[in-house]
């Protein structure tokens, strides 16, 4: 339980600055628009803080970290969620300052936010079966 709250707890660290980086950018640069730059905000909040606070609680019931795939979704979670992110905040710096992409430097912004998609939502299907196997584990009644 200790390492998902230590998790969660990173998780809330970045999503705090990037919402501060996102808030400072767009108003040292006079800028009111839309951004993707303000979403980085909440997918560190809402991947990474509220995912691993909801883990901390089926750990407090369930051997959920003996499970197997829990490692593997660790790993892969824990490099797609970032990797989003931080697309994220690039393209959305871009869009604040204002800075023309050539059309392959926007292909590979987006290629590689999606494969942080990719790896997040594979994440998201191996916690529900490690879930659901430490659930089993302990017989639950459906």
């Amino acid at each position: 339980m200790k390492k998902s709250l230590n998790y969660a707890l990173c998780y809330a660290i970045i999503g705090i600055c990037a919402g501060l980086f996102y808030r400072e950018l767009t108003r040292m640069n006079d800028f009111a628009g839309t951004t993707a730059l303000g979403k980085a905000h909440t997918h560190f909040f809402v991947l990474g803080m509220f995912v691993y606070v909801i883990i901390a609680l089926f750990a407090g019931r369930y051997d959920v970290y003996s499970e197997k795939l829990f490692k593997v979704f660790r790993a892969v979670y824990n490099v797609g969620v970032p990797l989003t992110g931080i697309m994220l905040c690039v393209r959305g710096t871009f869009e604040v300052l204002g800075t023309e992409l050539s059309k392959g430097a926007d292909k590979m912004i987006s290629g590689i936010a999606g494969a942080g998609h990719m790896l997040t939502a594979a994440g998201f299907i191996l916690l529900i079966i490690a879930l659901k196997k430490a659930c089993a584990k302990e017989k639950v009644a459906q």
